[in-house]
């Protein structure tokens, strides 16, 4: 991709201004791509909060939309190179098999001395090309090429990373490994062939047993969100015995910008043993579990690590007396709850107009509830609807703790 001296001026000149009143007046800029002027500056306003290192680079080109929107962020990419640092060595050469916008391989390959990014698309390849070395990654070389073809042909490596598209022909997201391009399960043995370890990136949507069963030779598993949102499941295949899929490390991750990551490590085996005592009595803290145990379904694990009871098998809420700071999730203290009586109602909320609601083992939906209780979005009260072990309903008033030293 080769932008001439007007369209770079252009923008530099526009980076700030509104991209769909530049389309409109594509006409005044002759000497300008306009178009392609329009896709640098709409993707390095995403850059700044999807991967701000790079925004800061002067020169970075980059891709269409669907491109950049498909990438991995800068704090997700860094984790798998995370993961890919705390194995041992050797840790010399690396192959992404699906290159893509590249991020994922610029920060994994600060692990290796060598590394291959391998893309079908000639245009991301292209902007590879102009990209890395400005991130001074001169050690990554692009091929242009098929993911599958590739394999077949290249020789043994230290790791292989592979993202199979998780879009079918008709533009419709898909979260079966066996729908997914290329398939994993089908490629797995060969993967391991030409690589000691594979690190595997699929849809948070996937079931993660499906995935155990598809795959064969897993040795851990990632469940990565980022701001309580789950983004990433994550594989690492190895070499060896199989692991049983119960005896397998699942590690729930809540990256949280400007803090502590959230972890929570278990396997299925400890989830199936451990305790879960629940209660109908609700005590002084309740406590949200966040997207990736919610994922992973480390629900007991939960209860039994940090000592916490559950309101109800299926309600996935948990309650304390004591304060929690380091547990994986959202932490709040109760003011109240109600059954949903009118009167009761009407006097847990007193005056609120609007409230932050979230429904767990509820019978009604956010959307009828809030229609119902004539509330709008927003504001500091927190509210619960959930089922306590003895099956009744109720609504929790809550609020988020000041101080981790607040007490009754």
């Amino acid at each position: 991709m080769t932008l001439t001296e007007d369209t770079l001026r252009f923008i530099r000149e526009h980076s700030d201004d509104d991209v769909r009143t530049l389309a409109l007046r594509a006409r005044n800029y002759p000497s300008v791509d306009v178009p392609a002027a329009i896709t640098q500056i709409a993707g390095r306003r995403s850059a700044r909060e999807k991967v701000p290192s790079w925004a800061q680079t002067d020169g970075i080109l980059y891709p269409a939309h669907l491109s950049l929107e498909q990438c991995s962020s800068e704090a997700t990419a860094r984790y798998k190179a995370d993961i890919i640092a705390r194995h041992s060595a050797p840790h010399h050469t690396l192959t992404d098999l699906t290159g893509g916008f590249g991020i994922d391989c610029a920060f994994l390959s600060t692990c290796f001395r060598q590394a291959t990014y391998v893309e079908q698309q000639e245009v991301l390849c292209e902007i590879a090309r102009h990209n890395f070395p400005l991130l001074g990654l001169s050690h990554i070389t692009v091929c242009h090429d098929d993911a599958v073809r590739h394999l077949q042909s290249m020789s043994p490596v230290d790791w292989i990373f592979i993202d199979p598209a998780r879009r079918d022909g008709h533009g419709g997201k898909t979260v079966a490994i066996s729908d997914c391009e290329p398939d994993i399960s089908v490629l797995e043995n060969l993967l391991l062939e030409k690589a000691h370890r594979v690190l595997i990136k699929l849809s948070p949507m996937l079931d993660l047993t499906l995935a155990l069963n598809d795959l064969k030779h897993v040795r851990e598993v990632h469940i990565l969100s980022l701001g309580n949102e789950c983004k990433e499941l994550l594989l690492v295949a190895g070499r060896g015995e199989p692991l049983p899929p119960d005896e397998i490390p699942v590690h729930c991750i809540n990256l949280i910008p400007a803090a502590a990551p959230q972890s929570l490590i278990f396997t299925r085996a400890e989830e199936k043993a451990a305790a879960c005592p629940c209660t109908d009595t609700l005590k002084f803290y309740l406590y949200e579990p966040n997207a990736s145990i919610l994922k992973a379904g480390a629900f007991r694990s939960t209860a039994h690590i940090y000592k916490v009871e559950k309101l109800h098998p299926n309600s996935h809420l948990y309650t304390s007396d004591t304060y929690l700071p380091h547990f994986p999730g959202r932490k709040f203290v109760i003011a109240g709850s109600c059954s949903f009586n009118k009167k009761e109602v009407k006097e847990i909320l007193g005056a609120e107009k609007k409230a932050n609601l979230t429904v767990r083992n509820f019978p009604s939906t956010v959307a009828e509830l809030r229609k119902r209780l004539k509330l709008a979005e927003g504001g500091n009260t927190y509210l619960f609807a959930t089922t306590l072990a003895d099956e009744r309903k109720v609504l929790i008033r809550c609020c988020h703790p000041a101080v981790p030293e607040l007490t009754i």
